[in-house]
Parts: C-alpha cells; structure tokens; sequence
C-alpha cells in the first residue's frame, strides 16, 4: 500500500510543478502548501511520517511547521524529535526545507510545575526553548522561531532583546507570530522597528470558510506590515472534508464532533451540494478558496498518510470561478468587511 500511494505521489511530480511565493516581504520563497506535522507521533508513526517528509520533499513541499509542544506528551517534544530523525537521516536534504517551530506553550514534563517552563514569552524561555528545539530537530538553524501565542505579561523589549541575541548567533533566521490579534501585529512590528529589528515576517491563524474573523483586523494587519498569512486548520478539523457524505458511508465521529456537525449541518449540506456541482471534492474547494485569496501564503496541511498528502496537492491547480467564490460567501459569510468599517457603520 505505502509503495502504490508513493507511486501515486511520483506521477503526480511528474505532472505538475509546485507553486512558490515570497513569504511575506522577505526574499524567503516558499511552497504555496505548507507541511504540518502536528500528526506525527499521535497519529502517524515515525515510519509513516518519515515517509510522508520523503514524499513532501520530493514533491518541493520546503515549508515544514512543528512545534515544541506537539506530540501528546508533556515536555517531551516527540514530533520535533521524529522531524529531527528524519533531518538525521536526510542531512543533504536539510538546506531544502524552510523549517518553523513555536514557542510559548508549557514545555513540563508531566507532574512538574517549573513557572519558567510554563505559557510565557520571557527571554529565558525563548532561548533556553530554542535551544532544546535545536537539539531535538538535529539541526543548527531555525528558519522561522514563532510565538505560539502572545505574551502580554512579558515586554516586547525583552522579547525582542531574545530573538535578537538567537539571530546574531545564527540559531534563527526569521521570526514569525501565531494566533495574535491584529493589534499585537502591529504593536510588535511598531517595537521592532525601533529597534532596528525586521519584526514578524509571518502570522499563523485558525482560518477557513468556517471560521473568517481574521478578515476582520488580522488579514489588514499582514497586509500592512507585509506579513505571510499562514492558515491552520484549513479545513475546520475535517469539517470542510466532506464530513456528512462520509457520515451517510458509515464513518463516525466522537460525540462533541457530531454535535458540531449537527449544528452546522446546513451550512454544510450547502457546501457538499456546491462541490458536487462544480465536481471537486470538498477539500479541495476548501484548499482553494484559501489560495485565491492573495493575503494568504500557505494553508498548513496535516497529513497522516501518503494518500492524504496527495489529495492536498490537487488544491494548487484548482481555479475557483467567481460565481463559485461568490456562492461559499453566501454560505458561509465572512465578518462583513475588514475593521473599522464592517462595524462602525
């Protein structure tokens, strides 16, 4: 089975040609999918992943996102470890990834309670975190070093003391932000300007036809500071997979998941009924209409298996008519506008 889907990935890399854009307003090009590898370790096994990177990387999927958290066990940070196996394994392939990871989140192993080690952006947490990340990725350079979230209770001028001193040692190259406000966007950038620093060059946010508030300020903050927008959860955790079509075959889902189903199920019989019509798969619309917009850089895809990477792939050669585009708005409706004038009026 792993050799048919691999085989299956090969002839589509003979069809077709990866798309690049620039990331953000860097010179940095990276591929208009993003790799994301949250499922390796709880999902995927190392095997499994391992075959899925040889795959990303023979396809020209150079942009990978991990983070230090990611792999279900406390402190442990198993998908960096599995991403840095692969590294180990692949060294000449190195300098063909744009690697990411985050830091923020609780890196205490399970039972410990270290205050320092917990959510924060203080300077000891990002360079003692950098470090252990290196360590694990077995690797020298972090690309892009995003927070995972903002740090309120920490100063900007300690961050970006910290991100600076990890740049100057060659430990990183850019940095970048995920979930921020848009004014954490440009409260960052205006900070890091004056310290003659270049600032985010990247934000990733939740976004999808199902959920459109970073329309609202966050998509006008990138677009300001010229950030690359980077989508997580592209298609609302399966929801936008065509969930109820694989409902009626039988495949079933946790009890919480079905309930959000339930909820938006007209939304979503309206989507089915839409891809149907124009003979596209729901993921592949989903993909798509995320990669018409011009803000956004690279929508992360996560997959478990071969086969679902080769899916995602469809998604760059997918042109949404208008008449498409202006149908999913209707369907599922954005926040009205950017900020101020989708509410001030």
């Amino acid at each position: 089975m792993y050799a048919y889907h691999y085989y299956l990935v090969i002839v589509y890399l003979q069809e077709h040609i990866m798309h690049y854009t620039h990331l953000g307003r860097t010179g940095l090009k990276v591929s208009r999918l993003c790799l994301g590898t949250m499922n390796f370790g709880p999902f995927a096994t190392e095997a499994d992943s391992f075959g899925i990177m040889d795959a990303a990387c023979d396809l020209g999927i150079n942009f990978w996102d991990t983070a230090d958290e990611y792999g279900r066990v406390p402190g442990e940070g198993v998908t960096e470890q599995i991403v840095g196996n692969w590294i180990a394994k692949n060294p000449g392939k190195r300098g063909d990834i744009i690697l990411g990871t985050k830091v923020y989140n609780t890196m205490n192993r399970r039972g410990k309670k270290n205050p320092n080690l917990g959510r924060c952006l203080s300077a000891s947490k990002i360079i003692r975190g950098c470090e252990a990340s290196l360590r694990r990725l077995k690797t020298d350079t972090i690309d892009i070093y995003q927070m995972h979230h903002v740090d309120r209770d920490c100063p900007w001028e300690e961050i970006w003391q910290a991100m600076e001193t990890l740049v100057t040692q060659g430990k990183i190259v850019y940095v970048g932000s995920s979930n921020f406000a848009g004014w954490d966007i440009a409260t960052a950038n205006q900070i890091a300007s004056h310290r003659n620093f270049l600032g985010l060059v990247s934000e990733q946010s939740v976004y999808n036809l199902t959920n459109r508030m970073v329309e609202l300020e966050v998509i006008p903050a990138c677009k300001h500071y010229e950030l690359g927008l980077i989508p997580w959860s592209p298609l609302a955790g399966g929801l936008l997979a065509g969930v109820l079509e694989k409902q009626a075959a039988g495949r079933r889902s946790g009890d919480a998941y079905e309930a959000l189903v339930e909820k938006k199920r007209i939304q979503l019989q309206a989507y089915e009924d839409l891809c149907k019509s124009i003979g596209k798969p729901p993921a592949v619309v989903g993909l798509a209409w995320l990669l018409s917009n011009p803000a956004v850089t690279a929508p992360i895809i996560g997959p478990r298996t071969i086969a679902q990477l080769n899916d995602s792939l469809t998604a760059l050669t997918c042109r949404l008519h208008e008449l498409t585009i202006k149908k999913l708005d209707e369907i599922f409706p954005g926040p009205g506008g950017e900020a101020p004038n989708a509410y001030a009026w």
